[in-house]
């Protein structure tokens, strides 16, 4: 016999499907089971220089700081690519382009996903004006790939990402918090880790940044592309490929992002749908692919261009500085261009304009050396 919480909380869950997100489950809200390994990468210095994450754990390892008298968290995960997507983003052209990460190719997925879950939050207060709501989406203080896990959606896998074995990894994840009493929808199948001895991620990142400990920030390309607004190290930008924001990689040699794969349980997985919002905003040259920009063009922007360029995508977290930086990097790292005298006089140019900030030029600086240590070679 269906319960009136179990009722209510199969209404919710599909409610969640309506509104668009491929997976959707509930647990219930009580602290961190992760204190002591989330302490010990905090203690190795291992969050960089995002300090903000230091400082707001305390209510990431309580969900009843973030929501006093929470008793659920209802979590949802949007689709933004799919298992067998094989990333063409470069296309034909000669240009060099700079890789954008998949979830950043279409429209801005926090206002996507905050949208929708404000709406289910509407809706049940107007059911339930007596409990309390709030959403959460990346920003907001919460773990909530523990909670996603929690709550059935998949495993964590080595690169510390949420995996589901029909659906793989390309989720962004949000949801909310309520002092409702929705139970637990979890489904063991899903939440069980299928990695096995598998460690494709540990073995394809390109800086070493994945460990037995997590992901090392310091290392992480996503990482260096997004958050970090400084050089840098010159050591690492021959490892950093052309990603102009973001990094793939981890997920692209996963099992469960590749079903074809005969040696791992991700034969099950199949081919899925992102939603429509993710489809790629940036063309690749030539008019194929998708989810590139091209490189020397961007180092000719302006504020303005990158206001009206990235208006509604999630690239504009990087600041023009950063992404100049990114984009001379990848020039760096694009075959050929230490032999294209074009591509080489326009580094040059940057290296030496006085309008650029200091880590602009100093990265073209550093770019131009590795040029030459190409031609002598």
């Amino acid at each position: 016999m269906t319960t009136p919480a179990r009722q209510l909380r199969d209404e919710v869950l599909e409610a969640c499907r309506a509104l668009g997100f491929a997976l959707a489950g509930t647990c219930r809200a009580r602290p961190s089971d992760w204190r002591g390994a989330i302490n010990a990468w905090l203690a190795e210095g291992s969050f960089a220089t995002m300090d903000w994450l230091e400082a707001t754990m305390p209510v990431r390892l309580d969900i009843d700081r973030f929501l006093p008298g929470a008793r659920s968290v209802v979590m949802v995960a949007d689709q933004y690519g799919a298992p067998m997507d094989d990333g063409d983003e470069t296309g034909p052209g000669s240009s060099p382009s700079g890789r954008i990460a998949r979830y950043a190719r279409g429209r801005d997925y926090h206002k996507i996903v905050n949208r929708r879950l404000h709406r289910l939050a509407d809706a049940l207060r107007r059911l339930f004006p007596q409990d309390s709501f709030r959403c959460f989406v990346d920003a907001a203080p919460v773990l909530e790939r523990e909670h996603a896990l929690r709550a059935g959606l998949g495993w964590i896998g080595r690169h510390t990402l949420l995996i589901h074995p029909q659906r793989g990894s390309y989720f962004v994840l949000a949801g909310l918090a309520t002092t409702l009493d929705l139970g637990d929808s979890g489904d063991p199948q899903a939440a069980a880790n299928h990695c096995g001895t598998c460690t494709r991620c540990i073995d394809a990142c390109p800086t070493g940044a994945i460990g037995s400990g997590g992901v090392d920030a310091r290392r992480c390309i996503s990482y260096l592309t997004i958050e970090h607004d400084g050089p840098i190290d010159a050591a690492l930008q021959p490892r950093m490929d052309r990603w102009l924001l973001g990094c793939d990689v981890c997920q692209e040699v996963c099992p469960f992002n590749a079903p074809d794969s005969r040696d791992t349980e991700s034969s099950v997985a199949r081919p899925v749908a992102s939603h429509p919002a993710y489809r790629p905003a940036f063309p690749a040259p030539g008019g194929s692919g998708g989810g590139a920009l091209p490189l020397l063009e961007l180092l000719d922007w302006t504020a303005a261009d990158r206001a009206t360029r990235l208006t509604s995508s999630a690239v504009k977290r990087a600041t023009l500085d950063m992404l100049k930086r990114n984009a001379l990097i990848a020039l760096g790292n694009s075959p050929g261009a230490a032999e294209s005298s074009d591509i080489v006089r326009r580094v040059r140019e940057v290296a030496d304009d006085e309008h650029e900030a200091a880590m602009v030029r100093q990265t073209a600086r550093e770019v131009l050396a590795r040029f030459e240590g190409r031609r002598r070679a």
